[in-house]
């Protein structure tokens, strides 16, 4: 089984997400903003920014291409994983090492919590600029190549797009990816 057989696309709230883990579109100083990071605060409520609040105390934030763990406080997730995405500069200043790191640190958290499903966003599409085509070639890619490594650690890694033209990008990335699959042959 390949990774990419775990892989659901689905479009909708991530809020609403019923997976172990949901992760957070977040920025560096986790205190919280607008899109992903502000629905997941005021659905989870003041639980999770009171954590945030002590891993900025101990550890200054969340610096790009890393990721933090809290609560999920009311979602119905058991954790949120807190990744700050790259901010899109053009395509030459690392930005596709950045963003793929944040899915790995983001896959090692759930492994590492015996969290069998994680929902993503699509970090970093949305103020932070990075083209979605893109992103999702890399997220799902990333993500993909986490689950072959661990084929035993996770059930499902799904990826919740908010539009429906976000969620047929992924579509196709999804598609070029099982293409290109060994066992696709």
């Amino acid at each position: 089984m390949t990774g990419s057989e775990k892989l659901v696309l689905s479009r909708g709230d991530i809020t609403e997400a019923t997976t172990d883990a949901i992760v957070n579109a977040a920025n560096q100083g986790l205190v919280g903003g607008g899109g992903v990071d502000g629905a997941i605060h005021r659905a989870g409520g003041p639980e999770i920014m009171a954590e945030c609040d002590r891993i900025r105390a101990e550890k200054g934030g969340c610096p790009t291409g890393t990721a933090v763990v809290t609560t999920a406080g009311r979602l119905r997730a058991r954790v949120v994983i807190h990744t700050a995405g790259p901010r899109w500069k053009g395509g030459a200043k690392g930005e596709a090492e950045d963003l793929a790191s944040c899915y790995r640190a983001c896959m090692e958290l759930a492994r590492e919590g015996g969290h069998r499903s994680v929902a993503f966003p699509s970090i970093s599409t949305g103020i932070y600029g990075y083209p979605v085509e893109e992103a999702a070639e890399i997220a799902l890619s990333t993500v993909a190549g986490h689950l072959e490594r661990h084929p035993d650690a996770f059930d499902e890694a799904r990826f919740v797009l908010f539009s429906e033209a976000d969620l047929e990008v992924y579509k196709r990335a999804l598609d070029r990816l099982k293409e290109g699959s060994p066992d696709s042959a």
